[in-house]
């Protein structure tokens, strides 16, 4: 069955018949029928307007929607990225700290091996200039008491005593060095 409209209402001619309705009657019902279905029709064409309105903000919306999704998900992507960026270059910072530490610590344990080794060798210079002073005051002390004479017993008590004790010389080889500073470069000449 076909919609009516009001067109149709104010066209439709009915047949006359004897015992009919009032026809003031049916046309003025008929005109109450078009002018509610014209107000219906003028809200019908409003509400049709504001769906369609409402259907463009819709989509717009969606539209909104879709593209902060996007820019949410974007947002993410690179807040993660900047994170493990973040990550990666911290770890590579306590590397290079760690390796620079490291080279620090060998850097350090070099030098306090060579002060090791410089203490020892100061420690075995000091032995040896001990040694040769030792062995310079043995020599010394050697000579010293080969110049001294035995004591001479005295045949009297009247004995006079020299004015200034007599020059002892003492007997030394020609081959007698004695060392100084550890070289023996002085000889003892008679």
């Amino acid at each position: 069955m076909a919609k009516v409209t009001i067109v149709d209402i104010q066209h439709k001619a009915f047949k006359k018949a004897l015992q009919g309705y009032e026809r003031g009657d049916v046309d003025q019902f008929l005109e109450e029928i078009m002018e509610t279905l014209e107000d219906e029709a003028q809200a019908r064409a409003v509400l049709e307007g504001e769906v369609a309105d409402l259907k463009e903000r819709i989509s717009h919306f969606k539209a909104m929607e879709e593209t902060m999704n996007a820019t949410l998900l974007l947002a993410q992507r690179t807040a993660d990225e900047v994170k493990a960026h973040a990550h990666k270059e911290a770890d590579l910072i306590k590397a290079e700290a760690r390796i620079a530490a490291e080279r620090e610590i060998a850097t350090l344990a070099d030098r306090i091996d060579n002060a090791r080794r410089d203490a020892q060798r100061h420690q075995d210079a000091a032995e040896k200039v001990k040694s040769e002073l030792r062995s310079l005051l043995m020599s010394h002390l050697s000579l010293i008491e080969r110049a001294v004479p035995t004591p001479v017993a005295v045949a009297s008590d009247t004995a006079v005593l020299p004015s200034q004790p007599p020059l002892i010389v003492a007997e030394v080889d020609e081959t007698d060095e004695l060392p100084i500073n550890g070289k023996t470069t002085h000889r003892i000449v008679e």
